[in-house]
C-alpha cells in the first residue's frame, strides 16, 4: 500500500513538473508564475466561500434536528480541494476546482459515498489459515481457523502457535515415558 502511494506521488509530481515546463515554454516563465499564483488565490477564495457555506448549512441543519444535506464527505472534499488548489500544478489545480465547485463536488461526493458505503458495508475480509499441531505423544492434528478482520496473533517464531491454557503435566525428552517433573 505504501509503495503504491509513493509511486502515485512520484508519477503525479513528474507529470506536474512536465506540464509546468510545457506551459512555461509556451506562455513564458512570468505568465506561468502568474498562473500559479492566480490558482492559489482562486483556491483560497473558493475554499473560504465554500467552507463557510458548508459550515452554515451544517449549523442550520443540526439546529433544526436534521442531518446536513452534503454531510461530512462534502466538507472533506472542500478541504481536499483547497489543499490541491494551493499546491502548485496543473492537474492538482483542476482537481481542486472540481472539488470546490458545488455541482461537481456533489457529483463526486455521491459516487465516492456510494463506493465507500459498499466497501465498508462488506466488513473486513475474512482470513483463513490451516494450522497443524504436533502433540507431545507424537500425533498431529490439523484444523482450519477463520478470523474476520485478518487479526492473527503474530509470534516472532513462525512455528509457534500462541494459545491460552495451563500446564498440567511437564515432560522432558530426557525423562522416560513415565517420568514427570514438578512445577514450582
Amino acid at each position: 500500500m505504501l509503495a503504491k502511494l509513493f509511486l502515485g506521488f512520484a508519477v503525479v509530481t513528474l507529470l506536474e513538473t512536465y506540464l509546468l515546463y510545457v506551459i512555461g515554454a509556451w506562455m513564458g516563465p512570468w505568465w506561468t508564475l502568474a498562473l500559479i499564483v492566480a490558482s492559489a488565490a482562486l483556491g483560497a477564495f473558493l475554499t473560504k466561500r465554500e467552507g463557510l457555506k458548508i459550515l452554515r448549512a451544517w449549523r442550520d441543519s443540526l439546529g433544526a434536528g436534521e442531518l446536513p444535506e452534503e454531510g461530512v464527505l462534502g466538507g472533506v472534499l472542500v478541504l481536499v480541494g483547497a489543499v490541491l488548489l494551493v499546491t502548485p500544478g496543473v492537474l492538482t489545480d483542476l482537481t481542486g476546482v472540481v472539488l470546490l465547485v458545488p455541482p461537481s463536488r456533489r457529483f463526486v461526493a455521491k459516487h465516492l459515498g456510494a463506493y465507500l458505503e459498499k466497501r465498508f458495508s462488506l466488513g473486513p475480509p475474512a482470513v483463513t489459515r490451516r494450522v497443524r499441531v504436533q502433540h507431545a505423544d507424537g500425533t498431529t492434528s490439523e484444523r482450519v481457523e477463520t478470523h474476520f478482520g485478518g487479526g492473527f496473533a503474530r509470534s516472532r517464531d513462525p512455528n509457534v502457535i500462541d494459545t491460552e491454557g495451563e500446564v498440567v503435566e511437564l515432560r522432558r525428552k530426557s525423562d522416560g515415558p513415565g517420568a514427570r517433573a514438578e512445577l514450582e
